[in-house]
Protein backbone atom coordinates (compact mmCIF):
# COMPACT_ATOMS: atom_id res chain seq x y z
CA UNK A 1 0.00 0.00 0.00
CA UNK A 2 1.23 3.44 -0.86
CA UNK A 3 0.79 6.26 1.21
CA UNK A 4 0.63 10.03 0.87
CA UNK A 5 0.19 12.72 3.37
CA UNK A 6 -1.30 15.85 2.01
CA UNK A 7 -2.48 19.24 4.31
CA UNK A 8 -5.96 20.19 5.42
CA UNK A 9 -5.49 22.93 7.37
CA UNK A 10 -5.63 25.52 4.42
CA UNK A 11 -8.93 23.84 3.22
CA UNK A 12 -10.97 25.36 6.14
CA UNK A 13 -14.22 26.86 5.35
CA UNK A 14 -18.13 25.10 5.68
CA UNK A 15 -21.45 21.91 5.26
CA UNK A 16 -21.73 17.78 5.71
CA UNK A 17 -23.58 14.74 6.56
CA UNK A 18 -21.56 12.66 9.56
CA UNK A 19 -22.31 12.80 13.11
CA UNK A 20 -19.04 11.92 15.44
CA UNK A 21 -18.97 12.11 19.35
CA UNK A 22 -16.92 14.55 21.15
CA UNK A 23 -14.58 11.98 22.16
CA UNK A 24 -12.97 11.33 19.01
CA UNK A 25 -10.83 13.84 19.59
CA UNK A 26 -7.39 14.02 21.13
CA UNK A 27 -8.05 17.29 23.35
CA UNK A 28 -12.15 17.72 23.51
CA UNK A 29 -13.27 20.68 25.18
CA UNK A 30 -14.75 19.84 28.22
CA UNK A 31 -18.88 20.91 28.02
CA UNK A 32 -20.17 23.25 30.96
CA UNK A 33 -22.47 21.79 33.37
CA UNK A 34 -26.14 22.11 32.28
CA UNK A 35 -28.70 21.69 34.83
CA UNK A 36 -31.48 20.12 32.83
CA UNK A 37 -33.00 16.18 32.93
CA UNK A 38 -31.17 15.68 29.24
CA UNK A 39 -29.71 18.13 26.60
CA UNK A 40 -27.78 18.41 23.62
CA UNK A 41 -25.81 21.16 21.26
CA UNK A 42 -25.39 20.05 17.63
CA UNK A 43 -23.31 21.37 14.85
CA UNK A 44 -26.08 22.31 12.51
CA UNK A 45 -24.08 21.82 9.33
CA UNK A 46 -22.22 18.39 10.34
CA UNK A 47 -25.06 17.03 12.53
CA UNK A 48 -22.44 16.44 14.96
CA UNK A 49 -22.80 16.51 18.56
CA UNK A 50 -21.12 18.62 20.10
CA UNK A 51 -21.82 17.74 24.06
CA UNK A 52 -24.94 15.90 25.30
CA UNK A 53 -26.18 13.97 28.37
CA UNK A 54 -28.80 11.44 28.73
CA UNK A 55 -29.29 12.67 25.46
CA UNK A 56 -31.18 8.84 24.44
CA UNK A 57 -33.58 8.66 27.66
CA UNK A 58 -37.23 8.98 26.55
CA UNK A 59 -38.56 12.20 27.97
CA UNK A 60 -42.21 13.57 27.84
CA UNK A 61 -41.70 16.73 24.40
CA UNK A 62 -44.56 18.72 25.64
CA UNK A 63 -44.90 21.10 23.08
CA UNK A 64 -41.92 20.51 20.98
CA UNK A 65 -44.10 17.67 19.82
CA UNK A 66 -45.21 21.01 17.87
CA UNK A 67 -42.01 20.74 15.44
CA UNK A 68 -43.37 16.96 14.09
CA UNK A 69 -46.50 18.83 13.94
CA UNK A 70 -45.09 21.37 11.71
CA UNK A 71 -43.30 19.47 10.31
CA UNK A 72 -45.75 17.09 8.33
CA UNK A 73 -47.82 20.52 7.59
CA UNK A 74 -44.62 21.84 5.26
CA UNK A 75 -44.58 18.11 3.83
CA UNK A 76 -47.92 18.28 3.07
CA UNK A 77 -47.85 21.64 1.17
CA UNK A 78 -44.52 20.11 -0.56
CA UNK A 79 -46.19 17.16 -1.98
CA UNK A 80 -48.91 19.12 -3.49
CA UNK A 81 -51.88 18.13 -0.95
CA UNK A 82 -52.15 21.42 0.12
CA UNK A 83 -51.70 25.20 -0.25
CA UNK A 84 -50.53 27.36 2.33
CA UNK A 85 -53.00 30.35 1.15
CA UNK A 86 -55.55 27.47 1.52
CA UNK A 87 -58.52 28.87 3.10
CA UNK A 88 -59.59 26.23 6.57
CA UNK A 89 -62.77 26.89 8.54
CA UNK A 90 -62.28 25.75 12.01
CA UNK A 91 -64.39 22.99 13.53
CA UNK A 92 -65.86 22.15 16.83
CA UNK A 93 -62.97 20.06 18.16
CA UNK A 94 -60.41 23.01 17.63
CA UNK A 95 -62.49 24.87 19.33
CA UNK A 96 -61.43 25.65 23.51
CA UNK A 97 -64.65 26.11 24.86
CA UNK A 98 -66.15 23.40 26.81
CA UNK A 99 -63.54 21.16 26.03
CA UNK A 100 -60.93 19.60 28.74
CA UNK A 101 -58.60 18.74 26.80
CA UNK A 102 -57.31 22.61 26.21
CA UNK A 103 -58.13 23.87 30.16
CA UNK A 104 -55.21 26.13 30.89
CA UNK A 105 -52.98 25.01 28.02
CA UNK A 106 -52.07 27.23 24.90
CA UNK A 107 -54.31 28.50 22.48
CA UNK A 108 -54.43 30.52 19.40
CA UNK A 109 -58.00 30.98 21.06
CA UNK A 110 -59.62 29.77 17.41
CA UNK A 111 -63.57 29.71 17.61
CA UNK A 112 -65.84 27.50 15.98
CA UNK A 113 -66.46 28.57 12.51
CA UNK A 114 -63.56 31.01 12.08
CA UNK A 115 -62.00 30.70 8.60
CA UNK A 116 -58.28 31.21 7.95
CA UNK A 117 -55.39 29.80 6.16
CA UNK A 118 -52.80 27.11 6.65
CA UNK A 119 -50.46 29.85 6.55
CA UNK A 120 -52.11 31.82 9.38
CA UNK A 121 -53.13 28.47 11.37
CA UNK A 122 -49.13 27.62 10.85
CA UNK A 123 -48.01 30.63 12.71
CA UNK A 124 -50.75 30.21 15.53
CA UNK A 125 -49.09 26.81 16.03
CA UNK A 126 -45.14 27.94 16.72
CA UNK A 127 -45.60 31.47 17.86
CA UNK A 128 -48.82 30.99 20.50
CA UNK A 129 -48.23 27.11 20.89
CA UNK A 130 -51.75 26.75 20.02
CA UNK A 131 -53.05 23.91 20.46
CA UNK A 132 -56.01 24.81 18.90
CA UNK A 133 -54.16 25.13 15.98
CA UNK A 134 -52.67 22.11 16.03
CA UNK A 135 -56.53 19.99 15.63
CA UNK A 136 -57.26 22.43 12.96
CA UNK A 137 -54.80 21.94 10.89
CA UNK A 138 -54.70 17.79 11.67
CA UNK A 139 -58.05 17.96 10.78
CA UNK A 140 -57.36 19.68 7.41
CA UNK A 141 -54.19 18.04 6.24
CA UNK A 142 -55.62 14.58 7.82
CA UNK A 143 -59.59 14.62 8.38
CA UNK A 144 -58.71 13.78 12.07
CA UNK A 145 -56.57 13.98 14.89
CA UNK A 146 -55.58 10.25 14.57
CA UNK A 147 -54.68 9.98 10.95
CA UNK A 148 -52.22 13.07 11.52
CA UNK A 149 -50.97 11.15 14.53
CA UNK A 150 -50.15 8.26 11.93
CA UNK A 151 -48.46 10.42 9.38
CA UNK A 152 -46.41 11.98 12.01
CA UNK A 153 -45.20 8.46 13.63
CA UNK A 154 -44.61 7.75 9.63
CA UNK A 155 -42.07 10.53 9.72
CA UNK A 156 -40.75 9.56 12.81
CA UNK A 157 -39.52 6.48 11.12
CA UNK A 158 -38.26 8.13 8.03
CA UNK A 159 -35.95 10.13 10.03
CA UNK A 160 -35.03 7.27 12.25
CA UNK A 161 -36.21 9.03 15.51
CA UNK A 162 -35.44 5.82 17.37
CA UNK A 163 -36.45 7.51 20.64
CA UNK A 164 -39.86 8.89 19.52
CA UNK A 165 -43.13 8.31 19.47
CA UNK A 166 -46.37 10.58 19.24
CA UNK A 167 -49.85 10.17 20.74
CA UNK A 168 -51.59 13.91 20.18
CA UNK A 169 -50.73 16.32 17.83
CA UNK A 170 -50.26 18.94 20.21
CA UNK A 171 -47.91 17.43 23.00
CA UNK A 172 -50.30 17.33 25.65
CA UNK A 173 -49.53 14.63 27.89
CA UNK A 174 -50.41 11.31 26.93
CA UNK A 175 -49.73 7.80 27.45
CA UNK A 176 -47.02 6.56 25.20
CA UNK A 177 -45.94 9.58 23.97
CA UNK A 178 -41.86 10.36 24.53
CA UNK A 179 -38.87 11.85 22.41
CA UNK A 180 -35.54 12.64 23.58
CA UNK A 181 -32.83 15.61 23.15
CA UNK A 182 -31.01 13.65 20.50
CA UNK A 183 -33.90 12.93 18.32
CA UNK A 184 -35.31 16.72 18.91
CA UNK A 185 -31.92 18.06 17.53
CA UNK A 186 -32.32 15.50 14.57
CA UNK A 187 -35.82 16.93 13.87
CA UNK A 188 -34.68 20.45 14.30
CA UNK A 189 -32.04 20.18 11.76
CA UNK A 190 -34.56 18.12 9.10
CA UNK A 191 -37.16 21.32 9.94
CA UNK A 192 -34.25 24.23 9.15
CA UNK A 193 -32.61 22.25 6.07
CA UNK A 194 -35.77 21.33 4.31
CA UNK A 195 -38.36 24.42 5.44
CA UNK A 196 -36.99 27.77 4.13
CA UNK A 197 -40.40 29.01 3.58
CA UNK A 198 -41.56 28.45 6.94
CA UNK A 199 -38.68 28.50 9.23
CA UNK A 200 -38.97 32.22 9.14
CA UNK A 201 -42.16 31.64 11.55
CA UNK A 202 -40.18 30.05 14.33
CA UNK A 203 -37.91 33.69 14.58
CA UNK A 204 -41.68 35.80 14.87
CA UNK A 205 -41.72 37.58 18.39
CA UNK A 206 -45.34 38.19 18.71
CA UNK A 207 -48.69 37.18 16.54
CA UNK A 208 -52.45 39.24 17.40
CA UNK A 209 -55.20 36.81 16.10
CA UNK A 210 -58.88 37.69 17.25
CA UNK A 211 -57.83 41.08 19.09
CA UNK A 212 -55.23 39.10 21.20
CA UNK A 213 -51.45 39.52 20.90
CA UNK A 214 -49.15 37.00 22.11
CA UNK A 215 -45.17 36.95 22.78
CA UNK A 216 -43.07 33.90 21.94
CA UNK A 217 -42.43 32.44 24.60
CA UNK A 218 -38.68 31.25 23.40
CA UNK A 219 -36.99 34.73 25.06
CA UNK A 220 -33.92 33.90 23.57
CA UNK A 221 -35.44 35.34 20.64
CA UNK A 222 -34.87 38.92 22.66
CA UNK A 223 -30.91 37.69 23.32
CA UNK A 224 -28.84 40.47 22.01
CA UNK A 225 -25.87 38.27 22.53
CA UNK A 226 -26.77 35.72 20.18
CA UNK A 227 -28.29 35.28 16.73
CA UNK A 228 -31.42 32.93 17.53
CA UNK A 229 -33.79 32.27 15.20
CA UNK A 230 -35.84 29.45 16.56
CA UNK A 231 -37.34 27.02 17.21
CA UNK A 232 -39.41 26.28 20.12
CA UNK A 233 -40.21 25.71 24.27
CA UNK A 234 -42.38 23.28 25.75
CA UNK A 235 -43.92 22.66 29.50
CA UNK A 236 -46.02 20.34 31.29
CA UNK A 237 -46.05 19.42 34.94
CA UNK A 238 -44.53 16.06 33.93
CA UNK A 239 -42.13 17.33 31.12
CA UNK A 240 -40.63 20.47 32.70
CA UNK A 241 -39.56 23.20 31.19
CA UNK A 242 -37.78 22.58 27.30
CA UNK A 243 -36.09 24.26 24.93
CA UNK A 244 -34.67 24.23 21.32
CA UNK A 245 -33.09 26.84 20.24
CA UNK A 246 -31.27 27.28 17.13
CA UNK A 247 -28.35 30.51 17.37
CA UNK A 248 -26.49 31.44 13.43
CA UNK A 249 -22.47 33.06 14.00
CA UNK A 250 -21.74 34.31 11.23
CA UNK A 251 -21.80 31.07 8.55
CA UNK A 252 -21.98 28.40 11.79
CA UNK A 253 -25.45 27.13 13.27
CA UNK A 254 -25.72 25.70 16.36
CA UNK A 255 -29.01 23.82 18.13
CA UNK A 256 -29.18 23.50 21.42
CA UNK A 257 -31.96 21.30 23.30
CA UNK A 258 -32.64 21.41 26.53
CA UNK A 259 -35.10 19.06 28.39
CA UNK A 260 -36.81 19.13 32.13
CA UNK A 261 -34.97 22.28 32.80
CA UNK A 262 -36.76 24.13 36.40
CA UNK A 263 -38.30 27.17 35.30
CA UNK A 264 -38.80 29.20 32.00
CA UNK A 265 -35.51 31.43 32.74
CA UNK A 266 -33.50 28.46 33.74
CA UNK A 267 -34.36 26.48 30.11
CA UNK A 268 -33.23 29.65 28.52
CA UNK A 269 -30.24 30.31 30.59
CA UNK A 270 -28.60 26.74 30.02
CA UNK A 271 -29.63 26.76 26.38
CA UNK A 272 -27.44 30.00 26.26
CA UNK A 273 -24.72 28.32 28.42
CA UNK A 274 -24.33 25.37 25.73
CA UNK A 275 -24.32 28.12 22.87
CA UNK A 276 -22.07 30.11 23.91
CA UNK A 277 -19.61 27.14 24.69
CA UNK A 278 -19.92 26.48 21.37
CA UNK A 279 -19.43 28.96 19.71
CA UNK A 280 -16.20 29.67 21.85
CA UNK A 281 -14.65 25.98 21.47
CA UNK A 282 -16.08 24.90 17.91
CA UNK A 283 -15.17 25.88 14.02
CA UNK A 284 -17.20 24.22 11.78
CA UNK A 285 -14.11 23.09 8.66
CA UNK A 286 -14.57 21.91 5.21
CA UNK A 287 -11.87 19.18 5.04
CA UNK A 288 -12.53 17.76 1.42
CA UNK A 289 -13.69 19.40 -1.52
CA UNK A 290 -15.46 17.57 -3.96
CA UNK A 291 -13.90 16.89 -6.80
CA UNK A 292 -10.54 18.64 -5.91
CA UNK A 293 -7.31 17.02 -6.83
CA UNK A 294 -5.47 15.95 -3.45
CA UNK A 295 -2.69 13.96 -5.34
CA UNK A 296 -1.80 12.67 -8.71
CA UNK A 297 -0.56 8.67 -8.95
CA UNK A 298 0.85 6.82 -12.06
CA UNK A 299 -1.64 4.67 -13.78
CA UNK A 300 0.26 1.77 -15.81
CA UNK A 301 -1.16 0.52 -19.58
CA UNK A 302 -3.54 3.72 -20.24
CA UNK A 303 -3.94 6.37 -22.45
CA UNK A 304 -2.58 8.95 -19.79
CA UNK A 305 0.69 7.89 -17.30
CA UNK A 306 -1.25 10.10 -14.46
CA UNK A 307 -4.29 10.00 -12.70
CA UNK A 308 -5.77 12.81 -10.26
CA UNK A 309 -7.51 11.35 -7.04
CA UNK A 310 -9.12 13.06 -4.40
CA UNK A 311 -13.09 12.52 -3.30
CA UNK A 312 -16.59 12.82 -4.62
CA UNK A 313 -18.16 14.55 -1.71
CA UNK A 314 -17.73 17.70 0.22
CA UNK A 315 -16.67 17.27 3.54
CA UNK A 316 -16.98 19.15 6.91
CA UNK A 317 -16.54 18.55 10.26
CA UNK A 318 -16.83 20.74 13.15
CA UNK A 319 -13.70 20.89 14.98
CA UNK A 320 -12.05 22.38 18.23
CA UNK A 321 -10.72 25.61 17.75
CA UNK A 322 -7.63 24.39 19.78
CA UNK A 323 -7.23 21.27 17.31
CA UNK A 324 -7.51 22.80 13.89
CA UNK A 325 -3.53 23.31 13.66
CA UNK A 326 -2.87 19.29 14.90
CA UNK A 327 -5.56 17.97 12.03
CA UNK A 328 -3.60 16.16 9.14
CA UNK A 329 -4.66 13.59 6.65
CA UNK A 330 -3.39 10.97 4.30
CA UNK A 331 -4.52 8.68 1.99
CA UNK A 332 -3.60 5.16 1.29
CA UNK A 333 -3.79 3.06 -2.00
CA UNK A 334 -5.94 0.00 -2.12
CA UNK A 335 -3.17 -1.29 -4.54
CA UNK A 336 0.50 -0.80 -4.93
CA UNK A 337 0.18 0.14 -8.72
CA UNK A 338 -2.75 1.69 -10.82
CA UNK A 339 -3.84 0.04 -13.90
CA UNK A 340 -5.82 1.31 -16.90
CA UNK A 341 -8.51 1.16 -17.76
CA UNK A 342 -10.06 3.03 -14.87
CA UNK A 343 -13.20 5.12 -14.62
CA UNK A 344 -13.58 8.53 -12.68
CA UNK A 345 -15.26 8.32 -9.17
CA UNK A 346 -13.70 4.57 -9.19
CA UNK A 347 -12.60 3.87 -5.80
CA UNK A 348 -8.63 3.25 -5.48
CA UNK A 349 -7.83 3.88 -1.39
CA UNK A 350 -8.96 5.85 1.46
CA UNK A 351 -8.31 8.99 2.84
CA UNK A 352 -7.94 9.22 6.47
CA UNK A 353 -8.08 12.08 8.80
CA UNK A 354 -6.07 12.87 12.07
CA UNK A 355 -5.76 14.41 15.00
CA UNK A 356 -2.16 14.07 15.69
CA UNK A 357 -2.04 10.69 16.07
CA UNK A 358 -5.33 9.46 16.68
CA UNK A 359 -7.65 8.55 13.66
CA UNK A 360 -10.89 10.30 13.72
CA UNK A 361 -12.46 10.09 10.32
CA UNK A 362 -12.15 7.96 6.86
CA UNK A 363 -14.07 8.30 3.39
CA UNK A 364 -13.32 6.84 0.05
CA UNK A 365 -10.17 8.00 -2.40
CA UNK A 366 -11.62 8.04 -6.16
CA UNK A 367 -10.30 8.84 -9.71
CA UNK A 368 -11.45 12.11 -10.46
CA UNK A 369 -11.28 11.30 -14.33
CA UNK A 370 -11.46 8.36 -16.89
CA UNK A 371 -8.32 6.80 -18.44
CA UNK A 372 -8.84 4.52 -21.20
CA UNK A 373 -6.58 1.51 -22.37
CA UNK A 374 -3.55 2.64 -24.21
CA UNK A 375 -2.61 1.92 -27.94
CA UNK A 376 -0.55 -1.68 -28.31
CA UNK A 377 2.48 0.37 -28.45
CA UNK A 378 2.41 2.10 -25.19
CA UNK A 379 0.91 -0.54 -23.31
CA UNK A 380 4.24 -2.83 -24.59
CA UNK A 381 6.38 0.53 -23.93
CA UNK A 382 4.80 0.42 -20.31
CA UNK A 383 5.76 -3.28 -19.83
CA UNK A 384 9.25 -2.78 -20.69
CA UNK A 385 9.96 -0.33 -18.61
CA UNK A 386 7.32 -1.84 -15.78
CA UNK A 387 8.22 -5.53 -15.79
CA UNK A 388 11.68 -5.55 -16.71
Amino acid sequence: MKIRLFAVCSLLSLSAHSAFADDIFVNPPSPPQIQAGSWVLMDYTTGQILAAENEHVRRNPASLTKLMTGYVVDRAIDSGRIKADDIVTVGRDAWAKGNPVFDGSSLMFLKQGDRLTVHDLSRGLIIDSGNDACVALADYVAGGQPQFVAMMNKYVQQLRLRDTHFETVHGLDAPGQHSSAYDLAVLSRAIIHGEPDFYHMYSERSLTWNGITQQNRNGLLWDKGLNVDGLKTGHTASAGFNLIASSVDGERRLIAVVMGAESPKGREDQARKLLHWGQDNFDTVQVLHKGKKIGTETIWYGDQKKVEVGTNQDVYLALPKSEVPNIKAKYVLDKPELEAPIAANQRVGEIELFDRDKLIAHWPLVTLADVKKGSAWSRFSDYLSHKL
